[in-house]
């Protein structure tokens, strides 16, 4: 499928999503919302594919916001549907099987910030920012950008950012917690591939079962997930990639996983 706001390439067992919208800084408008959506979807039914890493296009910016422009004459039941698809779209990317992995290069901003914390980690370059800066616009986060911050950083943190609009840089980013890594600019969605092929080469069953159970793990006590880990501990034996993890151990070779 082709794509007016999105960049897709592929390396070996790695898709690459670039937000391309060069002229108001790949900013997020409905469509391309939408365009993600579907490419998310589409990659999903893919086996072959076991990690993904979202950028944006350019050095410049990661994804600058949403887009002001289509927003500004927006009723409060057209917010509220734009919000919808939002929150849609990030969901499904924590939802999904594969890791996704954020490599951010310049601005996140607003719904670009939304969006790399959507993901399941994030990589940065020496020249990105990071903000939740919609209260300059007496608006709020509206792509689940509140919730997931509060659970990335301190909560004192986020509510710093978040009430007066603070931009940071990359290297309080990382010392706050919010990205893994720094890069050189330029360098960024290459050490996002590195790692997104290195996962590739682990068991995608048991990883897609670790990330459902970090997901489910924050969302209820320790009691309950340490049960629930201990019931998917006995489910990854009945599998496939557990058996073949183990022969190619013991053989001293490298294991051939299917995913199953």
């Amino acid at each position: 499928m082709a794509y007016e706001n999105l960049i897709i390439t592929d390396r070996s067992h790695t898709k690459i999503i670039a937000i391309s919208r060069p002229s108001v800084l790949n900013a997020l408008n409905k469509k391309t919302l939408l365009e993600l959506e579907q490419a998310l979807i589409d990659i999903e039914g893919q086996s072959r594919v076991r990690a993904i890493v979202i950028t944006g296009a350019g050095e410049k910016s990661f994804v600058a916001g949403a887009d002001i422009g289509e927003m500004k004459n927006l009723s409060p039941i057209e917010a509220e549907q734009f919000a919808s698809i939002g929150h849609r779209v990030f969901d499904f990317i924590g939802k999904m099987n594969i890791p996704v992995i954020a490599a951010v290069n310049g601005f996140a901003l607003g719904g670009g910030l939304e969006l790399a914390l959507a993901c399941d980690f994030i990589y940065a370059s020496e020249n990105a920012s990071f903000g939740l800066v919609e209260t300059k616009l007496a608006l709020i986060p509206g792509f689940g950008g509140i919730a997931r911050l509060t659970r990335r950083v301190s909560d004192a943190f986020a509510r710093e950012m978040i009430f007066s609009a603070m931009q940071i840089s990359s290297e309080e980013a990382l010392r706050v917690g919010l990205v893994n890594r720094l890069l050189p600019q330029g360098e960024v969605v290459s050490a996002a591939i590195e790692v997104a092929e290195r996962i590739s080469n682990r068991g995608p069953y048991a990883i897609a079962l670790a990330k459902r159970l970090i997901k489910e793990g924050q969302d209820t006590d320790l009691r309950t997930a340490n049960v629930l880990e201990r019931h998917t501990f006995g489910l990854v034996f009945s599998s496939f990639d557990r058996s073949e993890g183990i022969k190619a151990f013991l053989e001293k070779r490298n294991p051939s996983f299917e995913g199953r």
